[in-house]
């Protein structure tokens, strides 16, 4: 059996990435070295997000997280309230149906839900 264990990505300042995540996606923290600027954070699944403070160029910020959640339109009212910019509100584009916005380093974060992907089968 493999599974996914963490994903790694590079922030340039670690404390502000980790309190975005924490705030606006709803993960917890499972460990930290602040000093280290490194952290693990989770949520519902088996896979963590692993935060590491690095100086990168933008242009390598290629990596795209995508979060499950009970309802994009319901987390896209919920962020967009409390002033975050999307690239876009729920809608059809290539991958399916949700949402997408920037963390403080330029990733890309998106929204879905199981209602609102077409084609989703669950199990």
């Amino acid at each position: 059996m493999v599974k996914l264990d963490h994903l790694n990505i590079s922030v340039s300042n670690y404390p502000n990435s980790r309190d975005w995540y924490v705030r606006y996606v709803g993960l917890k923290v499972e460990f930290e070295n602040i000093d280290a600027g490194v952290g693990g954070l989770s949520g519902d699944g088996d896979a963590e997000l692993i935060l590491t403070q690095a100086k990168l160029p933008a242009r390598e910020r290629d990596c795209v997280l995508t979060f499950q959640c009970d309802s994009v339109h319901g987390k896209y009212d919920e962020l967009s309230a409390l002033g975050l910019p999307f690239v876009h509100p729920p809608m059809n584009v290539v991958w399916g149906y949700g949402a997408e916005l920037r963390d403080p380093d330029g990733y890309a974060v998106r929204f879905w839900d199981k209602a609102t992907m077409p084609g989703y089968k669950d199990g």
